[in-house]
């Protein structure tokens, strides 16, 4: 699903780290970070839901410019449908694939008025049959708004759970697996959140922040910049 190069990764994954290390990785996360917070600016939870649709192949500070004014006007799926396809389509048009989304929006928001009574359900099975709305998506929403230890793999998890050896796998589902597997209790809760952060900002693609990195002596990726 994602190329190994865009995601910075050479050679194989890192082996799988023990128990003590990971959690003392998760320690100094959480040290560092107590409460992380998604970047996704919502007002609820339907908007929510709508945000992270809009973020595939997009950033999260381009969704949260175009949205401001969207869900001024529109923060439920009633006034979503009342604003209309070419309203959507007006306001996200900054976003990558925006027409499409702008249908999935509205294509979601009359679901959720058709079956749901304008409520956004709590089940991923249930939020993945929206348009629009993949794993990922559903499994933001379950842990952002419900607190459910949903941990939704992105680029950045992917390549910090290959190269640090915290939660490697060879696909999405496969990583998932590992931070469940692997992640104490304790931490899974904003595990996905303490990720996303560190390869956002730290473990990034091409030159990773290793003289930054607080888990640095912790971590098995083998090319570690000085």
């Amino acid at each position: 699903m994602f190329g190994r190069v865009a995601l910075g990764i050479r050679g194989n994954m890192a082996k799988q780290l023990d128990y003590h290390t990971i959690r003392e990785i998760f320690t100094r996360f959480h040290a560092a970070e107590p409460e992380p917070k998604g970047e996704l600016e919502h007002v609820n939870v339907y908007t929510l839901v709508v945000a992270v649709a809009l973020s595939a192949q997009a950033t999260d500070a381009g969704v949260n410019k175009a949205t401001r004014g969207l869900f001024a006007v529109a923060d439920t799926p009633e006034k979503m449908l009342a604003l209309g396809l070419e309203g959507v389509t007006e306001h996200i048009k900054t976003i990558g694939l925006f027409r499409q989304k702008a249908k999935n929006v509205i294509k979601l928001s009359q679901i959720l008025v058709d079956e749901y009574d304008g409520e956004v359900p709590n089940s991923r099975a249930a939020l993945q049959s929206l348009p629009g709305v993949g794993r990922k998506t559903a499994n933001v929403v379950l842990n952002m708004w419900w607190g459910m230890p949903a941990q939704a793999v992105d680029t950045h998890i992917f390549r910090f759970g290959n190269r640090s050896g915290v939660c490697p796998g060879k696909d999405v589902i496969a990583v998932e697996r590992a931070i469940e597997d692997n992640i104490p209790a304790d931490f899974q809760r904003h595990a996905h959140h303490w990720m996303i952060l560190h390869g956002r900002y730290i473990c990034v693609a091409r030159k990773p922040k290793c003289n930054a990195c607080l888990i640095r002596d912790l971590c098995e990726f083998e090319d570690k910049t000085p």
